[in-house]
């Protein structure tokens, strides 16, 4: 059978849409190969959710149709959001690409990569797509850490966002799939499970489930040898007391918050189609942090939507001043030609969202470089992900505050006992720290148990590897897989 190669773009829910179509063409028995350049049939899973993010996605596909030119690959393929979006317009002015499939269309992955070369398929309607937990994966993620999609689609009407439009309306996956699937992960080797949808906060709801997350939460908690269990993208209306307690009461439960709340004037929001404010916000920052204690705190807002003023941005930095979140993420409005704020009278100029996005995070530079010097003296659990990317002097890992690429690490410049391997959890001392990324000791004893020895050396698919785009973007290349 052919060699297939992949390229992840966009988030970890397309990570994960990723992920199953190699398990798909692995079971029909292609060979996997993460080498560009021996693969004969290539796969670009594509996000298109801002400007950014669709300038990489199409950069990618012309990169990769580079080695259908040096004769090399023999088919590419292109899937994920930009299809969904634009499925005309790729094959019209795309001749390199030989077959699209959207977000409902992953099942056809082995079709499409199966149909004569000469053949050019444009896909077709299909009905709304859920893996299950008997569903074939091929992680692309480090063995001791993995994603799990629990829902598909959102049913907000973000004025801003094209999400809905790409992935449908929101959906559930059962709630006996999800755990199943943690445990098989967690029987495979995963010590660390994120689970990840467009709205979290609003699993189960379509299914009759009152407080979905919360109980889903507390059931996957018992999965013997689990260590950690975190959780991404809150709505923040839909962060009830059962939630907060859930996270509270369980030890395996990480505790960590990521809530997206895209500003803080009530009259953006209210343009932004979200409702609430600022002063709302601060009263559930307040309650999680009463009843948490040290919990960790991630958020991400929009400058320069159409009609923010200078007041309004004030009124955001204020807040962001208030609140002192451990994360922040600044992204600067991207105005999406089918998106319901398109067009919207009073744009923002580019220059001035370009500044105001600099002040904020200069605000928030600040107030992350406070808080993480109060970390130096502690001891804390660290998860340790290999050596250092930027040398190999230091190693690196995670607290259970910093979620895989998207927050800061922690760089490990001495140990205890033998060199730890990725994976092992250990006790470590924190001895610095710098604006985003914190310097530790690693101890001896370790935090959990070692894993089982035939994961230790087990080696992990890489997806093929791709420049990304020079371009402030929404989110990046995925990370590719440690051997």
């Amino acid at each position: 059978m052919p060699k297939v190669g992949l390229v992840s773009l966009g988030c970890p829910k397309n990570l994960v849409d990723s992920e199953v179509m190699l398990g798909m063409l692995l079971r029909a028995g292609f060979e996997l190969t993460p080498a560009a350049s021996e693969a004969e049939i290539i796969l670009v899973n594509t996000c298109s959710f801002i400007g950014p993010a669709k300038q990489e996605s199409i950069d990618a596909i012309l990169e990769m149709a580079e080695h259908k030119k040096a004769g090399t690959a023999k088919r590419l393929v292109v899937t994920g959001c930009l299809v969904e979006r634009y499925r005309r317009q790729i094959l019209a002015e795309m001749p390199e690409v030989d077959a699209v499939l959207g977000t409902n269309e992953i099942e056809r992955v082995v079709e499409a990569c199966q149909i004569e070369e000469s053949r050019r398929e444009n896909g077709s309607s299909a009905a709304p797509y859920l893996y299950h937990e008997f569903t074939p994966r091929v992680l692309t993620t480090p063995s001791y850490s993995a994603y799990i999609k629990i829902s598909e689609g959102c049913d907000h009407t973000c004025s801003f966002c094209v999400i809905p439009q790409m992935r449908g309306r929101f959906r559930s996956r059962r709630f006996e799939s999800v755990v199943r699937e943690a445990e098989n992960l967690v029987a495979g080797g995963a010590r660390e499970l994120i689970l990840v949808g467009q709205d979290n906060t609003s699993y189960g709801e379509d299914l009759g489930l009152r407080d979905g997350l919360a109980t889903l939460l507390c059931e996957l908690a018992k999965i013997p040898d689990l260590v950690w269990l975190r959780f991404l993208y809150c709505y923040p209306n839909r962060v009830t007391d059962a939630l907060i307690e859930a996270v509270a009461k369980s030890p395996k439960v990480v505790k960590y918050f990521d809530i997206p709340l895209q500003h803080a004037s009530g009259s953006i929001l209210k343009a932004m189609r979200r409702g609430s404010n600022g002063d709302q916000f601060l009263k559930l920052i307040e309650k999680i942090r009463l009843t948490i204690p040290g919990v960790t705190l991630r958020t991400s807002v929009i400058v320069g939507f159409p009609g923010e003023t200078e007041e309004d941005f004030k009124v955001l930095m204020d807040f962001v001043s208030t609140a002192e979140f451990d994360h922040l993420g600044v992204f600067r409005y991207s105005n999406e030609e089918t998106s319901a704020s398109f067009g919207l009278p009073h744009q923002v100029p580019p220059r001035i969202a370009y500044n105001r996005r600099r002040k904020l995070l200069a605000l928030q530079r600040r107030i992350s470089r406070r808080k993480l010097k109060a970390f130096i003296g502690k001891r804390l659990p660290v998860l340790v992900e290999g050596r250092s990317r930027e040398t190999d002097l230091l190693l690196r890992g995670r607290l259970e505050s910093q979620a895989p690429e998207v927050d800061g690490e922690v760089l490990i410049h001495d140990f205890e006992g033998p060199e730890p391997e990725a994976g092992e959890y250990r006790w470590a001392v924190i001895t610095g720290a710098s604006d985003y990324d914190l310097v530790a000791r690693l101890e001896a004893n370790y935090f959990a148990d070692r894993w089982p020895e035939s994961r230790e050396t087990e080696a992990r698919l890489k997806l093929v590897e791709i420049q990304p785009a020079a371009a402030e973007s929404y989110g990046n290349t995925l990370p590719h897989l440690q051997a």
